[in-house]
C-alpha cells in the first residue's frame, strides 16, 4: 500500500463515520440538505439579479454570502456522498485532488469572516451615516469591498497551502471526513511547526478581528439607535441587523464548536463531525434566515410563487 501511495500520489480518506445500518439513510438526508443548500443559495443570487428593486448595496455584497455558501457545501459534499457508498479501505482521493480541496475549504472558511465584516460595514454606514450612504456605497465601493473580502480570503489561504506544498508525505491516510490544510500537513513527517504557528496564529487573528469588527459596529448601531427618536428608522436597523448578526452567530458557533474540540483528543469523532456540519448547518440556515427576516426578499419570493401557481 505505502508503495502504491506514494508511486501514484493516492492518499486514503478517513470519510464520515457511520454505521452500515444507517449510512442509507444518512446519505439521503445529506443528499436533500445539500441539494436544498445549493438550490436556495442560487436562488436568492438568482432572485437579486433578476430584481431591479434589490439592485442596492446591501443585496449586492449579500450576494456574496450564497455564492460562498455554495462553494462551502460544494467543495466537500459531492466527495463526502461518494465516499460513503464505498468501502473504507476504497475512498482514495489523489494527492492533487486533495490540495485544491483543502484550499477551497479553507478559502470558504476565510470568505465567510470577511463577507460578514464587509456587510458590517454597509449596515454601519447605512444606520449611522444615512445622509453620506448613496455617494459613501456606490457601485465602486461595491465592487472593491467584494474584491477585499475575496482577496484576503485567497492571498492568505494560498500562503497558508503553500507552506505545506514544500513538505514531503511519508504517510498516506487523511485522518479526516475531507481533505484540509492540517490533515495534509499531518502525513508528513517533517518539522510542522511553521504549519502549525501560522495555522493557530491565522485562524484566532481572523476569529478575533470579524468578532471585534461586527462586536464594535453593532455597539455604535446601538448607540445611534438609542438616541434616535425616528421609530421607523429604528425599526428597520433592527430587523436588518438582527438578520445580519443571526447568520454571523451561526457561522462562529459552528465554526468555533470544532475548533474547540480540537483540544480535546477524546472527542477526535465530534470534531470530525462538527466540521462536517460547518460546511452544511450555515450555508443551508443562511437562506432561510435572509429570506424569512428579510422584508424585500420574502415579498418579492412570495411575489413569485404565487405569479407560478
Amino acid at each position: 500500500m505505502d508503495n502504491l501511495t506514494f508511486t501514484n500520489s493516492l492518499l486514503l480518506v478517513e470519510g464520515l463515520k457511520v454505521t452500515p445500518q444507517s449510512s442509507q439513510p444518512v446519505f439521503i438526508i445529506l443528499l436533500l440538505v445539500y441539494v436544498f443548500t445549493v438550490v436556495s443559495n442560487i436562488g436568492l443570487v438568482f432572485l437579486i439579479s433578476t430584481e431591479k428593486n434589490l439592485h442596492d448595496p446591501m443585496h449586492f455584497l449579500f450576494c456574496n454570502l450564497p455564492l460562498n455558501d455554495i462553494l462551502g457545501t460544494t467543495v466537500i459534499m459531492p466527495r463526502l456522498l461518494q465516499d460513503m457508498l464505498r468501502e473504507t479501505s476504497e475512498r482514495y482521493i489523489s494527492y492533487a485532488e486533495c490540495v485544491i480541496q483543502a484550499y477551497f475549504v479553507h478559502v470558504y472558511t476565510a470568505a465567510c469572516h470577511y463577507v460578514l465584516m464587509i456587510m458590517a460595514f454597509d449596515r454601519y454606514v447605512a444606520i449611522c451615516n444615512p445622509l453620506r450612504y448613496n455617494s459613501i456605497m456606490t457601485n465602486k465601493m461595491v465592487i472593491k469591498l467584494s474584491a477585499l473580502a475575496w482577496g484576503l480570503a485567497i492571498g492568505l489561504v494560498t500562503i497558508m497551502v503553500s507552506l505545506t506544498l514544500r513538505l514531503s508525505r511519508c504517510r498516506y491516510k487523511i485522518e479526516n471526513p475531507f481533505c484540509d490544510n492540517a490533515s495534509l500537513f499531518k502525513v508528513s513527517c517533517e518539522n510542522v511547526s511553521i504549519n502549525n504557528i501560522f495555522g493557530v496564529v491565522y485562524t484566532i487573528i481572523v476569529a478575533s478581528l470579524s468578532a471585534l469588527t461586527i462586536f464594535l459596529t453593532y455597539v455604535k448601531i446601538a448607540v445611534v439607535c438609542c438616541s434616535s427618536k425616528n421609530k421607523s428608522l429604528n425599526s428597520k436597523a433592527i430587523k436588518t441587523c438582527s438578520t445580519h448578526l443571526t447568520v454571523y452567530i451561526i457561522m462562529f458557533i459552528s465554526g468555533i464548536t470544532f475548533i474547540l474540540l480540537h483540544r480535546f483528543p477524546e472527542y477526535s469523532d465530534s470534531r470530525k463531525l462538527a466540521s462536517v456540519l460547518f460546511h452544511i448547518v450555515p450555508p443551508g440556515l443562511n437562506p432561510l434566515v435572509y429570506g424569512l427576516q428579510t422584508k424585500e426578499i420574502r415579498q418579492k419570493f412570495v411575489k413569485n410563487w404565487w405569479r407560478k401557481k
